[in-house]
């Protein structure tokens, strides 16, 4: 697999562009449109939040009817989340105005949103939006990029990726864009997230991928414990690479999802580093659980954890806050077969030894609890089954971004 440098429109006849639509923000672009020149399979994933935003309602008709999907229009800014039956018109009304200016069918767009929930849309600013998106759809890295960056909402940095692959022979390309930055937690894939492919796979397949991808990946990061109304993981593969449509698990399938998998480890990363407030990736990686269920449950406990998060902030070696998270996460494990280190390009120290606190040096701690990137390594010395969960460091700035949203 080749990293490239390029993002959504990386795939063959897949396009992309952004707009200034004055939905919420002024000043910046707020709308994206990506556009296939081709008919795609699509899959997505959605939040399993009850209280369900519109145009997750919408996108869930897209992949269950099961028809071809063309192009993707996303707003940010406000959510069209607790809109009622006004909400689903902004969506109808956005698909329109996007299938006449590209000249395909409604059904076959998706709509994505992002932002404050309970506002309504002024639907003309989106209408107006999609023409001028349609107007302005380029193939480059720099339209990948502006559109990464329209959708943005608290995130402070863009997040997208692309890579090649051969599959029958044929290269084969993946592009991604994502956002997420507050109301991240581990419940399906808790962010906007959008996937463009020119391999050639069936829908089933397609579907089979994305959900194994999912599981390991923006299933198992955490900022703050809240899952959104609108979390969206979506997928078109326009097939124009030419490779042999994967129908099954065959070697280009798991070549294909190993593709998909570091994007998305990769992407998945970005969203918790870049968590609201904060300035550390906080890594938690639990090995030798008795099971894989097990293995994701301890992990995500820690690294949700409200005082292991502080104690990732405050860069206090704090070793009993770990093991109380590991205990109440509702796995039954020996306290006394456990071992926990910190670990960091500083270097490792055991701070859990057979579940107690042994004399460790302090000052080697301080150095890896300080760097940008920092893990949690469980050794819990039960079985062979190991999970990583990603969240990040609990600050003060959390607070203030989010007592301050709306305005």
């Amino acid at each position: 697999m080749k990293i490239i440098n390029d993002g959504i429109t990386a795939p063959i006849g897949f396009m992309a562009a952004d707009a200034m639509a004055g939905i919420k923000y002024q000043g910046r672009t707020d709308m994206a449109m990506v556009y296939s020149k081709a008919d795609c399979t699509c899959a997505g994933t959605f939040t399993t939040n009850v209280v369900k935003a519109a145009p997750v309602i919408w996108d869930r008709d897209v992949v269950v009817k099961g028809k071809s999907a063309r192009a993707i229009v996303v707003n940010s800014g406000i959510a069209n989340a607790c809109t009622g039956e006004k909400g689903l018109t902004i969506c109808e009304k956005t698909a329109e105005a996007a299938a006449k200016a590209l000249n395909i069918q409604k059904e076959q767009v998706c709509i994505g949103s992002t932002g404050v929930i309970g506002m309504q849309i002024d639907v003309d600013k989106v209408t107006d939006g999609v023409s001028k998106l349609a107007n302005s759809l380029e193939k480059s890295p720099e339209a990948s990029l502006r559109a990464a960056k329209a959708i943005m909402t608290t995130d402070t940095v863009h997040k997208m990726m692309a890579a090649e692959i051969e599959l029958s022979g044929k290269k084969v390309t993946i592009g991604a864009m994502t956002k997420g930055s507050g109301m991240i937690h581990p419940n399906m894939c808790t962010m906007l997230c959008y996937i463009t492919t020119d391999a050639a796979i069936s829908s089933e397949m397609l579907k089979k991928a994305l959900s194994e991808s999912v599981k390991d990946t923006y299933n198992m990061i955490s900022v703050d414990g809240d899952t959104s109304t609108n979390d969206t993981c979506f997928i078109m593969a326009n097939g124009l690479a030419g490779n042999e449509e994967i129908t099954e698990e065959n070697e280009d399938y798991y070549v294909f999802l190993d593709a998909i998998n570091t994007i998305n480890t990769n992407l998945a990363k970005k969203m918790a580093a870049d968590g609201e407030g904060a300035t550390h990736l906080f890594e938690v990686k639990v090995n030798g659980a008795s099971t894989k269920e097990e293995a994701v449950t301890l992990s995500k406990s820690v690294v949700r954890s409200p005082l292991c998060k502080s104690a990732i902030f405050g860069k206090d070696a704090n070793c009993g806050r770990f093991m109380c998270a590991l205990g109440y996460s509702g796995v039954d494990f020996d306290p006394s077969n456990v071992d926990i280190y910190f670990e960091s390009k500083a270097g490792s120290v055991l701070v859990v030894d057979k579940g107690m606190a042994p004399e460790f040096d302090e000052e080697l701690a301080l150095k890896i609890l300080s760097e940008d990137e920092v893990s949690v390594r469980c050794e819990m010395n039960m079985g062979d089954k190991s999970a990583t969960a990603w969240g990040c460091d609990l600050t003060y700035d959390y607070v203030k971004i989010n007592a301050d949203y709306r305005s």
